[in-house]
């Protein structure tokens, strides 16, 4: 009889990626090649105008910044390989390449969770208690959410990534998506692994989705309910200005991660795991430093102090 040791391999998975190989493929892989180079500019670009502008050397852009260069590595984690691949012709992954993928993935994931639920943390404090708010947020409680945050999501990675590796694959060796992700490395292992969708993962659900999620929200809730009370017209469109930009990241990325990591696995389709993986690997990290730049004018301040009146006036 066959067991499951027996029937395991040691060689490579196939992707089978995001592309097909014709001209619609390539005009595709072009469009995310852009995409992936206004991802780089952008949070590179905000990386250096929170740290050459003295104004913006506050928790809130400290915490933004570590979310832009966390951005920087997730983008870079995915769409390198798929070019490559799509490129080559050649869609193998070696099993240490998946395990790479899957863990650095996983923490990129988990760490843009807790940072934007501290990024909210921040406004409410700012907003609802702005005189305590050096007490509050200071550059030590900022220092100690980013670094946390980093530690949170390299631990959870690791335990899921350890797991995920040590699974038997026997049924195939094909991954049906363009990078490797858990539950796809799932659906081709023939071991049983309903205890650990059931436990493991929705453990991890609750303390990087639901917990952060929970505090965005009430944050958020608390927020606007301050705002209403504030008569300065201008002062209202300021804090709805800077909190709608934060809440259209915060639903852009915890929807598609939420309904990919929290569905059983018998309702997960190649083409939606795809379709929403785009949304959080690829479109989010070009979107934010667009989202945080254009409606904040203290980031627009600062590009016009380094770059000087007249280019932005050109431009």
């Amino acid at each position: 009889m066959w067991n499951e040791k027996n029937q395991t391999f040691d060689g490579d998975f196939l992707l089978l990626g995001l592309l097909d190989p014709n001209h619609y493929g390539l005009l595709f892989l072009m469009l995310i090649l852009i995409i992936f180079m206004l991802a780089i500019m952008g949070n590179t670009v905000m990386i250096l105008l929170i740290y050459l502008d003295v104004c913006l050397h506050t928790p809130m852009y400290f915490l933004l910044s570590y979310l832009s260069f966390t951005d920087i590595l997730h983008i870079s984690n995915i769409v390198p390989m798929m070019t490559s691949n799509f490129i080559s012709g050649s869609n193998s992954i070696t099993l240490a390449g998946c395990g790479f993928q899957i863990f650095f993935s996983l923490m990129f994931l988990g760490v843009e969770c807790l940072l934007l639920a501290a990024m909210s943390y921040d406004r409410y404090v700012a907003i609802c208690h702005p005189l305590r708010y050096p007490i509050f947020m200071n550059h030590r409680i900022s220092v100690l959410m980013a670094s946390g945050s980093w530690f949170w999501g390299i631990i959870n990675s690791t335990m899921h990534t350890t797991y995920v590796m040590l699974l038997p694959y026997c049924a195939s060796r094909t991954i049906d998506h363009f990078f490797c992700e858990i539950p796809a490395m799932l659906k081709i292992s023939c071991a049983d692994t309903s205890w650990y969708q059931t436990v493991g993962i929705n453990a991890s659900a609750v303390f990087f989705l639901l917990i952060p999620l929970s505090i965005i929200l009430a944050s958020y809730g608390q927020i606007f309910r301050t705002v209403l009370h504030i008569k300065s017209m201008e002062a209202q469109k300021k804090a709805f200005s800077t909190c709608s930009s934060h809440l259209v990241v915060v639903f852009m990325y915890y929807g598609p991660f939420t309904f990919t990591y929290t569905r059983p696995r018998s309702y997960h389709t190649p083409g939606q795991d795809k379709v929403l993986a785009i949304s959080y690997t690829i479109l989010t990290p070009m979107l934010n430093p667009f989202i945080y730049s254009l409606r904040n004018k203290d980031v627009l301040c600062a590009l016009k102090k380094v770059l000087g009146k007249r280019v932005i006036q050109r431009i």
